[in-house]
């Protein structure tokens, strides 16, 4: 069997100019050396003082996290290639910087933090801009099955479609098969494709990575039995959760107290409203919420659509702002939730599902969470078809669960928060 394996981007010159270091390198030059030499003098670059040596330190630790956490999304986060997680990720990371300066009492140039911080951002789009065409996954699909074929429908990707086991002289990041039914020949072309440095990926593992979801039409599909959650990273979750709700509860009260007084003036009732949902190992608890819709205690339990007529004008802001999901601070130290985690369900949508998908409860083996994957990939849902996605959703989480995806979850949380996107 003849055929050419082309590699994509192996010239020297495409290695070099798409490399991270380089990319790392020239960002470093734009965003903190340019601003330190062009607001300085002659004398303050040879003899700098405490706050600008301190400043160029802190830009530097500042920039590299920022560029390294927008190429992490690029590389690994399913949907990731979009300039609109640029914003959340350097305002994160440069937040973060100053906070951490101002708490050790460091002497810093604020103003070289803030001219770098918006000079990062500037170029961080530019570099994304300059590079996506070429960054952009292009796939060499088999056809076999329904994740070949899903993921040659995906626009974020260059996904093509093998006529024949042949690369036709193209270059291509990877080839796409399904492992499970590939016959004696497409596993000797595989074999070639591996051997001459080209990528080869099963389409389900593939098909996840992109999408960010995990079907669940038969438990073998996921292999459950191996996805039980780590403990050590279970209580350093839980650790890491106790410490950043003490540490904002100051501001948290602050913001929670006008919510209160402007909910009340605008409608009648409670506040806060409690209501029972289903948390980690299928225990019901009680969840705290500031009410965003007029109060009727009676009201049967459905879904809340985008545009409810009994959500209130200050019930559309907060909901927006997910300031109504703030009482959840006090279910965290109570240890039923966390900050980052699948969202409890009520029990009569847990009974539902259960009777319709046998393994449904499995997304109950870990704590329920404030956001989550699903809420920064879909946002809040409003049938049950997009339940059904949510759920594919979760089952990515519990699958992939990490401190890196939590990470992510926040930044995109932050996103939400911003644009808006996801908040129902």
């Amino acid at each position: 069997m003849k055929n050419n394996f082309p590699r994509r981007f192996r010239r020297l010159y495409e290695e070099v100019l798409l490399s991270n270091t380089f990319s790392l390198f020239v960002g470093w030059i734009i965003t903190v050396a340019l601003p330190f030499i062009a607001f300085w003098s002659y004398e303050q670059l040879i003899s700098p003082n405490n706050g600008q040596k301190n400043a160029l330190i802190a830009t530097s630790i500042a920039y590299f996290f920022s560029a390294a956490g927008t190429n992490r999304l690029r590389n690994i986060y399913p949907g990731g290639r979009s300039a609109a997680f640029i914003l959340p990720q350097v305002v994160l990371v440069y937040g973060l910087i100053a906070l951490i300066t101002f708490m050790l009492r460091l002497e810093i140039s604020r103003f070289l933090l803030i001219a770098s911080g918006a000079t990062a951002l500037i170029w961080l789009y530019i570099e994304y801009t300059l590079t996506e065409k070429y960054k952009r996954l292009k796939l060499a699909i088999i056809p076999g099955n329904k994740y070949t074929e899903e993921i040659s429908q995906l626009k974020l990707v260059d996904a093509r479609v093998l006529k024949t086991l042949s690369l036709e002289g193209r270059r291509y990041d990877s080839v796409v098969a399904d492992f499970e039914s590939i016959d004696e020949n497409t596993q000797r072309f595989l074999t070639q494709c591996a051997l001459h440095r080209t990528a080869v990926y099963d389409a389900k593992q593939i098909y996840e990575s992109l999408t960010g979801k995990v079907k669940i039409h038969r438990m073998s599909e996921n292999n459950m039995g191996a996805l039980l959650p780590s403990p050590g990273y279970e209580r350093l979750k839980f650790f890491i959760d106790i410490l950043i709700v003490l540490a904002t509860l100051p501001v948290v009260l602050v913001i929670g107290l006008i919510t209160a007084i402007l909910i009340k003036i605008e409608s009648p009732g409670p506040a806060i409203y409690t209501q029972t949902r289903i948390g980690q190992g299928n225990k019901p608890f009680t969840i705290y919420k500031f009410r965003s819709m007029r109060f009727d205690r009676l009201a049967s339990e459905q879904f809340a659509g985008e545009n409810d007529p009994r959500i209130t004008k200050i019930g559309k802001i907060i909901r927006k702002l997910r300031i109504d999901e703030l009482p959840q601070f006090f279910n965290i130290l109570k240890g039923e939730m966390s900050l980052i985690g699948p969202r409890p369900e009520q029990p009569s949508f847990v009974n539902e599902y259960d009777k319709k998908i046998p393994f449904y409860s499995y997304r109950h083996i870990v704590k329920p969470g404030i956001s989550g994957w699903a809420q920064v990939r879909q946002g809040y849902t409003a049938s049950a078809d997009e339940t059904q996605v949510k759920i594919e959703h979760d089952f990515y989480y519990i699958k992939n669960c990490s401190l890196s995806l939590d990470l992510i979850i926040a930044i995109l949380t932050i996103r939400i928060m911003i644009t808006g996107f996801g908040a129902r």
